[in-house]
């Protein structure tokens, strides 16, 4: 789960995830898709790079 707001300026960011994941899994630019939607902020552009999607691997253990 992504967080909803940027750690470091408080962006919302959440809004935006689905949209992003989609396009780069169709093989678009990762830099390009955020300049697109809008995310200039460094700190917002690490939050989408680096998320890992992990509720997938957890969820076998709830």
């Amino acid at each position: 789960m992504i967080p909803v707001r940027c750690f470091s300026c408080g962006k919302v960011i959440s809004n935006y995830w689905d949209e992003y994941k989609k396009r780069v899994d169709a093989g678009e630019n990762p830099a390009a898709v955020m300049d697109d939607l809008g995310i200039t902020r460094y700190c917002c552009r690490r939050m989408l790079l680096s998320h890992v999607e992990l509720v997938d691997v957890l969820s076998p253990y709830q």
